[in-house]
């Protein structure tokens, strides 16, 4: 194993410059640094021991006591990633309640309520995080401030030591993101900061209507709240290139195209990287026929201005949910000898695009290939779709009978008569009457959980999903509002107002008394680490357990769904909840064997984060379940360290 003092001249190395985590003891940001690595250089836990880790303090948010009368449950899940800096956690719970705890002991510091009304019928009640402002040396005098952008459409900035609204910033610490765009705006990303600015997405119901709310980006300056600019990925003027990229009379009527997940920032470039979505509705496009750019692309902006550098998109005219819907990684990557900075798309697809970071052009080979064509009436899939070389794909991209799966042969007669009853021509088999099955499904191949990069070996490492989904547009006449409240009470269905169509969304699964069988060829959930050096993998492991492996002993090697990422340190680890049996996992970041594994008090759809105080190493993660898939939900934030 190398000398700490020799990780700690790789990571100065290989660190991104001004505006990324300077302070090795600390985890400042979402992704620890604004571009997203996760990875931190502490190794004080490491390979040798980390089997002697143990619960150092747990911290309950009562945050389960806030959803009484409501049916917000049902919908929460507990997905904040805390930051620390200056010995101080900051995070948010499902209901965008911020702490701040002392980092050592877990004790609270202070609480803020922004008081969300929880009757209110929100698409999704989480928070991922906060973002911190630190005053810079420009910036004499100022305090240190925190952001939480809200759920129901509220950008707050409140004071780091006290936990009140500053009155300067909006009006009296709050600026109102519905004004300009509409009511619906959600936030469910920490915001993004960069020098003196706070650029924020947004989280929007996209299968309504066609004609969503826009999905425009916007940055403000963080003492003042003053909008400084804005972005929309929907082309509204014709001098605008992507202009004739969306083809119909109503096209640029077309809404969403929206930035929900974390967006990356890049100080010494002077670029902001913006990660967009699927135009709305999801699943037809008939009313935006064409390429449809800026929606799901990576999106290079000047931070100052929000003009356009360059972008770069990862599918043409979707028809599939395939929104961009992880945190952008910002890096240095060494290829043919060199240091190349770059920018890492990871994909609902299972896809991951290696980009020039300033010029957005990939750095392994791209290739247009054709893919599968639609046969509904009014729609028109693009003909060709872009595939990186390298990486290979992960997880499942095709799917027949030979693919059928059971713990019995009842499930897997079931098995092999679901597959047969659905289109499937491979990955981006379009959407039909007849219904289709999606390889890669809506969740993954990669997630909202991300990506982490281990800069010191070149390791990229994820989880993902392994989930087919079931796609089914029903003609607008076939329904009635009665057929349609009936069948929303067994799987999800869209209206798509605007469109001859309804969606109706469904998976490849079976609940019984086992819980959820996933009807395909296990695992269902995987780890991998991929070799940036060279674009090939350098391992892949099972994540996780569904099925009682007391039951099925062989349930260990079969994997569970995952929602939550991965954290790599330089002690060689890889930390890990996101699965849905209440573990929280320990690899070995070299090898991919499991060093260890600990039972939380609830499940932890979350990404973890480490971090050093007085000396010690902490791990925490936030075990509060996720009230959609229906894990163990709790409120609690665990931390583990070594020794006494």
């Amino acid at each position: 194993m190398k000398s700490s003092l020799f990780l700690f001249i790789m990571v100065q190395v290989f660190l991104p410059p001004r505006g990324f985590a300077q302070n090795n003891n600390e985890w400042p940001s979402y992704g620890r640094d604004p571009g997203g690595s996760r990875f931190s250089p502490l190794d004080q836990i490491n390979i040798h021991n980390v089997a002697k880790l143990h619960v150092a303090w747990t911290f309950q948010t009562g945050e389960l006591e806030t959803y009484a009368g409501t049916e917000a449950m049902s919908k929460a899940a507990f997905e904040t990633t805390p930051v620390m800096i200056d010995h101080t956690l900051y995070f948010s719970t499902p209901s965008d309640r911020v702490f701040a705890i002392d980092a050592s002991t877990g004790k609270k510091i202070w609480l803020y309520d922004p008081k969300v009304n929880l009757h209110e019928d929100y698409s999704e009640i989480t928070s991922r995080g906060v973002s911190v402002w630190k005053p810079s040396a420009a910036d004499a005098g100022k305090d240190m401030e925190v952001f939480i952008a809200t759920i129901d459409g509220r950008l707050i900035a409140l004071s780091a030591k006290t936990g009140l609204p500053i009155p300067g910033f909006g009006n009296q610490g709050t600026v109102d993101l519905k004004t300009g765009l509409g009511q619906d705006i959600s936030v469910t990303s920490a915001p993004a900061i960069i020098g003196n600015l706070i650029v924020v997405g947004s989280s929007l119901g996209d299968n309504n209507r066609f004609d969503a709310t826009a999905g425009t980006v916007r940055a403000y300056d963080v003492g003042s709240g003053k909008l400084i600019w804005s972005w929309d990925p929907i082309p509204k003027n014709e001098s605008d290139p992507a202009w004739k990229t969306w083809i119909g009379p109503k096209a640029h009527q077309t809404g969403a195209a929206n930035t929900w997940a974390t967006i990356s920032s890049d100080e010494k470039n002077g670029l902001v990287f913006i990660p967009t979505s699927c135009p709305s509705p999801d699943y037809y496009g008939g009313e935006r026929l064409g390429q449809d750019l800026y929606g799901n692309s990576l999106v290079a902006l000047n931070a100052k201005t929000g003009k356009m550098v360059w972008y770069f998109q990862i599918v043409h005219h979707d028809l599939w949910d395939y929104d961009i819907p992880a945190q952008p990684i910002l890096t240095t990557i060494t290829k043919d000898g060199k240091k190349k900075e770059v920018a890492i798309i990871g994909t609902k697809m299972g896809l991951i695009f290696v980009l020039d970071r300033l010029t957005g052009k990939p750095v392994f080979p791209v290739e247009e290939r054709p893919v599968p064509v639609s046969e509904v009436k009014g729609e028109q899939t693009w003909p060709t779709q872009p595939f990186p070389v390298l990486p290979a794909p992960l997880g499942i991209q095709k799917i027949d009978s030979t693919d059928s799966w059971g713990v019995n042969e009842t499930l897997r007669a079931e098995s092999i008569q679901r597959i047969k009853m659905y289109q499937n021509k491979g990955i981006y088999t379009p959407p039909s009457l007849q219904g289709s099955l999606m390889t890669p499904g809506n969740i993954g191949g990669i997630h909202w959980g991300g990506m982490c990069y281990d800069n010191v070996h070149g390791l990229l490492i994820t989880n993902i999903n392994r989930l087919p989904a079931i796609i089914t547009l029903v003609p607008r006449e076939n329904m009635t509002e009665d057929e349609i409240r009936k069948e929303r009470q067994k799987i999800e269905v869209g209206r798509q107002l605007g469109t001859p169509y309804l969606l109706k969304r469904d998976y490849l699964i079976k609940t019984n008394e086992d819980g959820i069988n996933i009807l395909s060829k296990p695992p269902w959930g995987e780890l991998i680490a991929i070799d940036l050096n060279t674009g090939k993998n350098k391992w892949e492991v099972p994540l996780g357990v569904m099925l009682n492996p007391e039951k099925y002993p062989e349930a260990k090697n079969w994997g569970s769904l995952n929602l939550g990422g991965a954290i790599v340190t330089a002690g060689q680890l890889v930390f890990v909840a996101a699965t849905m049996d209440n573990h929280f996992r320990v690899f070995n970041s070299m090898t991919g064997e499991t060093i260890i594994g600990f039972h939380l008090p609830a499940s932890a759809q979350a990404t973890p984060m480490t971090y050093m105080v007085n000396g010690k190493q902490f791990v925490v993660i936030a075990a509060g379940g996720h009230g959609k898939i229906h894990t163990k939900q709790g409120d609690f934030v665990v931390a583990f360290c070594l020794g006494g």
